[in-house]
């Protein structure tokens, strides 16, 4: 009986450190018991190394059908995988993970439809160049959609190594003036640290910014808090979850 329960069984998970706070877990056990896919489960296989990732394809090899993937395995999981999409493989960053009927591992990026359906509707005219606040996976799937839409960016790092990358102390009055977006896709300011926020001169936002944070957790972060004060327009990470979520269950099910 037990067999036949595990073989009925169609798991889905999040692979990730420290991931208790998810919102994936919710979202999907919600979405299955609304569904009435009472078959259907969602874990979150927190591991502390990358290594340990095998063992979790291992042992739940007859029953994972995808996996999405967080901080700080979206690049590190390249080595796991058959088969990389080709935009995934552009971004440099995986977040989402299809096993096929015959075991193979195919990673794609669902940040990327998730981010560009969010932010579309928040672009003016006058938003043509944007700053990245962070180097890690999300900021390759940010670049990404930017790039695609002609938006030039820089990225901003605490330690600036590559071509379009900046310190925080090279942002200027004059550089805010031209870069109107600008995205928080670091961890700075997630709960419980919701009074930390990116080092930025806020003095200069004006009501021509839009300031759009990837952490969901608080739902108005100190950075977003800062830019509203100045009068920009702000939005939060939860709709990108959401769509990113939708994107991941439309390619799980392909």
């Amino acid at each position: 009986m037990e067999e036949k329960e595990k073989s009925n069984k169609v798991l889905f998970g999040l692979v990730g450190k420290n991931i208790s706070y998810s919102f994936s877990k919710g979202y999907f056990s919600e979405k299955f018991s609304k569904s009435k896919l009472s078959n259907h489960e969602y874990v979150n296989f927190d591991i502390q190394k990358i290594e340990d990732f095998s063992k979790i394809i291992h042992e739940f090899k007859f029953c994972l059908k995808g996996l999405n993937v967080t901080i700080p395995y979206k690049q590190d999981v390249f080595l796991y995988l058959d088969k990389v999409d080709k935009t995934a493989r552009k971004i440099g960053a995986v977040n989402t993970i299809r096993i096929t009927k015959k075991g193979n591992l195919k990673g794609y990026n669902s940040d990327v439809v998730g981010f560009q359906k969010s932010i579309e509707p928040l672009l003016q005219s006058h938003h043509t160049k944007a700053l990245i606040l962070g180097t890690g996976g999300a900021s390759k799937a940010i670049s990404y959609v930017f790039k695609q839409m002609g938006i030039t960016y820089c990225k901003v790092s605490r330690n600036p190594k590559k071509k379009k990358e900046i310190s925080y102390s090279d942002i200027t009055k004059e550089l805010l003036s031209e870069y109107t977006i600008i995205v928080n896709s670091s961890p700075v300011g997630t709960f419980p640290n919701i009074d930390q926020k990116p080092r930025i001169p806020y003095q200069y936002l004006t009501d021509k910014h839009l300031l759009y944070d990837l952490i969901y957790n608080p739902n108005e972060t100190a950075f977003l808090s800062e830019g509203k004060k100045k009068g920009a327009q702000i939005k939060n990470g939860f709709e990108m979850l959401q769509l990113q979520a939708e994107e991941s269950w439309r390619i799980w099910n392909k």
